[in-house]
């Protein structure tokens, strides 16, 4: 007959006190959405909610714009497939990012006809960021 040691369920950390925001540092949030028209709104409406949990409700009307913009160049650009968004607050700054499935072209003509459709899908987009200090970019 074997003994097994017998060990407790790990506890909870206790609740922040009183209405608390939780760290900035702690601020990482992802989902991956379909590839469809919607998808625009379940980012804006995530968003939102994280900015709110994390008390950055000041920054929600650009970051919820840009979120959607993201999400809807992404889907007309490769619709059909998964879409991943991730929220993130590091260095003092907000950052939104979204993957898309679309592969990377060979040829170097398509390359650059794509990377500038891209460019254009996201003009407002570029446009918000830069009005709020921001920078942005693709990949």
């Amino acid at each position: 007959m074997s003994s097994h040691p017998f060990t407790a369920c790990p506890v909870s950390p206790p609740e922040p006190a009183g209405d608390e925001p939780p760290s900035l540092d702690t601020l990482t949030c992802s989902l991956t959405v379909p590839g469809a028209p919607y998808s625009a709104q379940i980012a804006r409406a995530a968003v939102r909610s994280v900015l709110h949990a994390y008390r950055l409700d000041p920054l929600a009307p650009a970051a919820v714009q840009v979120a959607g913009e993201l999400m809807a160049a992404a889907w007309h650009l490769d619709p059909g497939r998964s879409l991943y968004l991730s929220v993130r607050y590091r260095d003092d700054s907000l950052r939104l990012t979204v993957y898309d499935g679309h592969a990377p072209h060979a040829h170097p003509r398509l390359a650059a006809h794509c990377e500038a459709r891209r460019r254009a899908a996201l003009r407002l987009m570029g446009a918000v960021v830069r009005d709020c200090g921001g920078a942005w970019g693709f990949g």
